[in-house]
């Protein structure tokens, strides 16, 4: 759907060369390090992208992105000295410089002959007055706002040295209605917010999705009067597909990996333990035998080894696994009731629910249960997911009187903020970056 080149290797080239020359000082302004923390966002100028009069909406939407991510401040538009920008041009560097711009993002849209959008930009270094970037994208009109998401992507990554996690789409549970009426179902937007749709007509309960690998599959749990199943969806064709039948209650599945399995936990006279189920042959093992009640089941990026909840210990705790039940060994330690585990896309860093003090909060540890930080605390937050990039963490948070909302926070906690979505959610899931 999109193709990306590079528009000036020869520059480029020449550039990284005289970069792996210089002092190390001379970028110092310009890098993004966020292994350290970032006590003030870069100051960065974007302004509206010329050709086509979708230039200002996606520098908008560019804009949006690198702002949420809190590792950036753009400048006020009114600010800018200099009106009129040519992306073919190098830029009037010291008028930037008068406005303390430290980057700067230039770009052209163009509507080319074959229907297709094109747009042409380039990230600056206003300081060191160099080109640190240089892009085409492609795609179709109606696809403009994946195309700016895709810029933000670019820029962020050129910046920070880690992947942007902003051509993405959220899968939830849209909530509506009294809480004795409630309707639940199930919905997809862009990590932005834009372009929500419903997935399910309200008919049934669902609860927690979750993506698939590839972002074109959802499994989920559905939950009717005759009882409850846990579903497959094919996103783009629309195909559901229910992953048998069990006795008891089955909820909480999760794609591994490769998606290739799905683990899910499943309760009969008081007790749950997890199981995963192939998807091939729907030949599925039981991979716990506690007594306790073991559930919200994780896999490790590798698919080696599975984090799970269980109260084995008397009350709700973090455990870890093989991805066959073997080695299972408590991992949190801190006091409080621990659920909803996930391991980060990395593989660094496990998020988790914590129920404690009269208050839930969201909070990370090592994997292997070591270096835990609470991020969050309010009246009930539940539900973490992870940005693709591991840097982001959505959670959905719920007031006394009020109905639930989407949030996100990020790993140092600094960077919180309502997620763009006004009406009732919980449950969501961030997919994987697009292709």
């Amino acid at each position: 759907m999109f193709r990306t080149k590079n528009l000036f290797s020869v520059l480029l080239a020449a550039l990284a060369t005289l970069l792996a020359a210089a002092p190390i000082a001379a970028r110092a302004d310009i890098v993004v390090n966020v292994d350290q923390g970032v006590t003030q966002p870069l100051p960065i100028a974007i302004p509206a992208f010329g050709g086509s009069s979708v230039g200002g909406q996606v520098s908008q939407v560019v804009t949006a992105d690198l702002q949420r991510s809190g590792l950036f401040r753009p400048l006020d538009p009114n600010t800018f000295v200099q009106k009129r920008i040519d992306v073919n041009l190098q830029p009037q560097f010291d008028q930037w410089k008068q406005i303390s711009a430290q980057a700067l993002v230039t770009g052209q849209v163009t509507n080319d002959g074959d229907g297709r959008l094109r747009v042409d930009f380039r990230l600056w270094d206003v300081y060191a007055g160099e080109q640190l970037l240089g892009l085409q994208f492609t795609t179709t009109p109606e696809n403009w706002r994946r195309l700016a998401h895709k810029i933000a992507d670019a820029v962020y990554e050129k910046l920070t040295g880690e992947k942007g996690y902003f051509d993405t789409r959220v899968v939830f549970v849209a909530e509506s209605g009294t809480k004795a009426k409630r309707i639940r179902r199930l919905a997809i937007m862009d990590q932005d917010g834009a372009n929500p749709s419903y997935l399910t007509d309200g008919s049934y309960m669902v609860f927690t999705p979750r993506f698939s690998s590839n972002s074109q599959e959802i499994t989920f749990m559905a939950l009717r009067p005759t009882g409850a199943s846990i579903y497959l969806l094919n996103i783009e064709t629309g195909r559901q597909e229910a992953l048998g039948h069990y006795p008891g209650m089955v909820f909480a599945p999760r794609f591994s990996p490769d998606g290739r399995k799905v683990a899910f936990s499943v309760e009969k006279a008081g007790n749950s333990d997890i199981y995963v189920m192939d998807l091939g042959s729907h030949a599925t093992s039981r991979v716990t035998t506690d007594p306790a009640i073991d559930t919200s089941p994780s896999f490790s990026p590798d698919g080696s080894q599975m984090v799970f909840n269980s109260d084995r210990s008397g009350s709700p705790q973090i455990y870890v696994m093989n991805a066959d039940g073997s080695g299972a060994h408590r991992i949190s330690g801190g006091g409080g009731r621990y659920t909803a585990p996930v391991w980060s896309p990395d593989g660094k860093l496990i998020a988790f629910t914590k129920q404690e003090g009269g208050q839930f909060h969201i909070g990370v540890m090592n994997a292997d249960g070591s270096g835990e930080r609470i991020l969050t605390s309010s009246y009930l937050d539940e539900g973490p997911t992870w940005a693709p990039n591991s840097r982001v963490i959505m959670f959905f948070r719920d007031s006394a009187g009020g109905g639930p909302r989407l949030w996100t926070v990020d790993v140092t906690g600094r960077v919180t903020a309502q997620a763009p979505y006004p009406l009732s959610a919980s449950d969501p899931a961030w997919s994987p970056l697009l292709n």
